[in-house]
Protein backbone atom coordinates (compact mmCIF):
# COMPACT_ATOMS: atom_id res chain seq x y z
CA UNK A 1 0.00 0.00 0.00
CA UNK A 2 2.59 2.05 0.62
CA UNK A 3 4.46 1.80 -2.36
CA UNK A 4 1.07 2.43 -4.47
CA UNK A 5 0.56 5.65 -2.47
CA UNK A 6 3.84 6.98 -3.18
CA UNK A 7 3.90 5.70 -6.64
CA UNK A 8 0.20 7.71 -7.44
CA UNK A 9 1.26 11.01 -5.58
CA UNK A 10 4.48 10.78 -7.68
CA UNK A 11 2.43 10.90 -10.56
CA UNK A 12 0.39 13.59 -9.44
CA UNK A 13 2.89 16.07 -9.02
CA UNK A 14 4.62 14.60 -12.15
CA UNK A 15 1.72 16.14 -14.14
CA UNK A 16 2.57 19.24 -12.78
CA UNK A 17 6.23 19.66 -13.88
CA UNK A 18 5.23 18.04 -17.89
CA UNK A 19 1.75 19.51 -18.35
CA UNK A 20 2.38 22.49 -20.24
CA UNK A 21 -0.69 24.40 -19.03
CA UNK A 22 0.30 24.99 -15.58
CA UNK A 23 3.69 26.87 -15.51
CA UNK A 24 1.61 29.82 -17.16
CA UNK A 25 -1.48 29.49 -13.91
CA UNK A 26 2.09 29.50 -11.38
CA UNK A 27 3.32 32.71 -13.00
CA UNK A 28 0.06 34.76 -12.63
CA UNK A 29 -0.90 33.05 -9.67
CA UNK A 30 2.85 34.49 -7.90
CA UNK A 31 2.16 37.76 -10.01
CA UNK A 32 -1.36 38.81 -8.76
CA UNK A 33 -0.06 37.76 -4.97
CA UNK A 34 2.82 39.56 -5.54
CA UNK A 35 0.91 42.32 -7.14
CA UNK A 36 -1.05 42.92 -3.95
CA UNK A 37 1.40 42.63 -1.59
CA UNK A 38 4.03 45.17 -3.41
CA UNK A 39 0.48 47.51 -3.11
CA UNK A 40 0.42 47.39 -0.24
CA UNK A 41 -2.66 44.65 0.11
CA UNK A 42 -2.96 41.47 2.16
CA UNK A 43 -3.53 37.69 1.47
CA UNK A 44 -6.35 36.14 3.17
CA UNK A 45 -7.18 32.26 3.03
CA UNK A 46 -9.60 30.15 3.66
CA UNK A 47 -10.45 26.41 3.61
CA UNK A 48 -12.41 23.59 5.55
CA UNK A 49 -10.40 20.68 7.22
CA UNK A 50 -7.09 19.76 6.14
CA UNK A 51 -7.65 23.37 3.82
CA UNK A 52 -7.77 24.99 6.76
CA UNK A 53 -4.91 24.12 8.35
CA UNK A 54 -2.96 24.34 4.52
CA UNK A 55 -4.41 27.94 4.87
CA UNK A 56 -2.82 28.24 8.23
CA UNK A 57 0.46 26.42 7.32
CA UNK A 58 0.67 28.97 4.58
CA UNK A 59 -0.47 32.43 6.27
CA UNK A 60 2.30 31.47 8.94
CA UNK A 61 5.71 31.23 5.92
CA UNK A 62 3.98 34.33 5.12
CA UNK A 63 4.21 36.28 7.77
CA UNK A 64 6.90 35.04 9.63
CA UNK A 65 9.46 33.13 6.80
CA UNK A 66 9.38 30.91 4.13
CA UNK A 67 13.36 30.16 3.36
CA UNK A 68 14.69 34.18 3.66
CA UNK A 69 14.86 36.62 6.48
CA UNK A 70 13.01 39.15 5.16
CA UNK A 71 9.99 41.40 6.37
CA UNK A 72 6.74 40.03 7.53
CA UNK A 73 3.86 40.08 4.70
CA UNK A 74 0.60 40.69 5.56
CA UNK A 75 -1.54 36.77 5.18
CA UNK A 76 -4.15 36.25 7.33
CA UNK A 77 -5.44 32.62 8.11
CA UNK A 78 -9.77 33.24 8.38
CA UNK A 79 -9.83 29.71 10.11
CA UNK A 80 -8.14 30.66 13.10
CA UNK A 81 -10.98 33.04 15.30
CA UNK A 82 -12.90 30.49 17.27
CA UNK A 83 -14.55 33.46 18.97
CA UNK A 84 -16.08 34.71 15.15
CA UNK A 85 -16.32 31.10 13.75
CA UNK A 86 -18.69 29.99 16.23
CA UNK A 87 -20.22 33.69 16.70
CA UNK A 88 -21.14 33.12 13.22
CA UNK A 89 -22.25 29.67 12.88
CA UNK A 90 -24.30 30.52 15.92
CA UNK A 91 -26.01 33.27 14.62
CA UNK A 92 -25.82 33.47 10.61
CA UNK A 93 -24.99 29.59 9.80
CA UNK A 94 -21.99 27.83 8.19
CA UNK A 95 -22.14 29.44 4.49
CA UNK A 96 -20.92 32.95 6.30
CA UNK A 97 -18.16 32.18 8.37
CA UNK A 98 -15.97 33.30 5.68
CA UNK A 99 -17.29 35.96 4.31
CA UNK A 100 -18.36 37.91 7.54
CA UNK A 101 -14.27 37.93 8.25
CA UNK A 102 -13.78 38.89 4.51
CA UNK A 103 -16.46 42.01 4.65
CA UNK A 104 -14.94 42.96 7.95
CA UNK A 105 -11.46 43.33 6.67
CA UNK A 106 -11.09 42.76 3.17
CA UNK A 107 -10.35 46.08 0.84
CA UNK A 108 -10.04 45.91 -2.59
CA UNK A 109 -6.59 45.23 -3.62
CA UNK A 110 -6.50 42.34 -1.39
CA UNK A 111 -6.74 38.66 -2.37
CA UNK A 112 -8.66 35.91 -1.60
CA UNK A 113 -6.66 32.54 -1.24
CA UNK A 114 -9.65 30.11 -1.44
CA UNK A 115 -8.92 26.58 -1.05
CA UNK A 116 -11.72 23.86 -1.85
CA UNK A 117 -10.76 19.87 -2.95
CA UNK A 118 -14.07 19.67 -4.52
CA UNK A 119 -14.43 23.60 -5.68
CA UNK A 120 -17.98 23.37 -4.20
CA UNK A 121 -17.91 24.34 -0.31
CA UNK A 122 -20.60 26.70 0.34
CA UNK A 123 -18.47 28.58 2.53
CA UNK A 124 -16.26 29.14 0.37
CA UNK A 125 -17.81 30.55 -2.82
CA UNK A 126 -20.24 32.90 -0.57
CA UNK A 127 -16.71 34.06 0.71
CA UNK A 128 -15.48 34.25 -2.78
CA UNK A 129 -19.13 36.67 -3.57
CA UNK A 130 -18.12 38.74 -1.40
CA UNK A 131 -14.82 39.08 -1.63
CA UNK A 132 -15.64 39.94 -5.20
CA UNK A 133 -17.90 42.46 -4.23
CA UNK A 134 -15.00 43.99 -2.33
CA UNK A 135 -13.01 44.53 -5.57
CA UNK A 136 -10.15 42.08 -3.99
CA UNK A 137 -8.83 39.12 -6.62
CA UNK A 138 -9.82 35.58 -5.87
CA UNK A 139 -7.37 32.84 -6.37
CA UNK A 140 -9.13 29.34 -6.27
CA UNK A 141 -7.08 25.98 -5.34
CA UNK A 142 -9.13 23.14 -5.86
CA UNK A 143 -9.36 19.56 -7.82
CA UNK A 144 -9.03 18.52 -10.98
CA UNK A 145 -12.78 18.93 -11.74
CA UNK A 146 -12.69 22.80 -10.74
CA UNK A 147 -15.73 22.57 -9.40
CA UNK A 148 -18.41 26.13 -9.03
CA UNK A 149 -15.15 28.06 -7.57
CA UNK A 150 -13.02 27.52 -10.99
CA UNK A 151 -15.68 29.65 -12.31
CA UNK A 152 -15.51 32.24 -9.63
CA UNK A 153 -11.94 32.63 -9.39
CA UNK A 154 -10.02 35.40 -11.21
CA UNK A 155 -7.48 32.51 -11.35
CA UNK A 156 -7.48 29.06 -9.99
CA UNK A 157 -4.89 26.18 -9.31
CA UNK A 158 -6.68 22.65 -10.30
CA UNK A 159 -4.87 19.81 -9.01
CA UNK A 160 -4.40 17.21 -11.47
CA UNK A 161 -6.04 14.56 -9.26
CA UNK A 162 -9.36 13.80 -7.68
CA UNK A 163 -8.48 12.52 -4.65
CA UNK A 164 -8.75 14.61 -2.04
CA UNK A 165 -5.02 13.90 -0.12
CA UNK A 166 -3.66 14.24 -3.46
CA UNK A 167 -5.12 17.54 -4.23
CA UNK A 168 -4.03 18.78 -0.78
CA UNK A 169 -0.67 17.45 -1.40
CA UNK A 170 -0.34 19.47 -4.30
CA UNK A 171 -2.05 22.74 -2.69
CA UNK A 172 1.25 22.16 0.25
CA UNK A 173 3.64 21.95 -2.78
CA UNK A 174 2.35 25.06 -4.84
CA UNK A 175 1.60 26.79 -1.80
CA UNK A 176 5.29 26.70 -0.81
CA UNK A 177 6.48 27.54 -3.79
CA UNK A 178 4.28 30.61 -4.10
CA UNK A 179 6.04 31.44 -0.97
CA UNK A 180 9.64 30.79 -2.78
CA UNK A 181 8.24 33.00 -5.63
CA UNK A 182 6.86 35.85 -3.24
CA UNK A 183 10.02 36.03 -1.37
CA UNK A 184 12.39 36.53 -5.01
CA UNK A 185 9.84 38.71 -6.46
CA UNK A 186 9.76 41.12 -3.44
CA UNK A 187 12.78 41.12 -1.78
CA UNK A 188 15.16 39.96 -3.76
Amino acid sequence: MIKSYLAALGETMRKLTVDPTYPPIFEEIAGQLSLALASDGKILLAGNGGSAADCQHLAGELVVRFRADRLALPAIALTVDTSVLTACLNDFGPEMVFSRQVEAIGREGDVFWAFSTSGNSRNILTACESARQKGMKVIGFTGQDGGILSKVSHLCFQAPSNITSHIQECHIAVGHMMCLELESRLFG
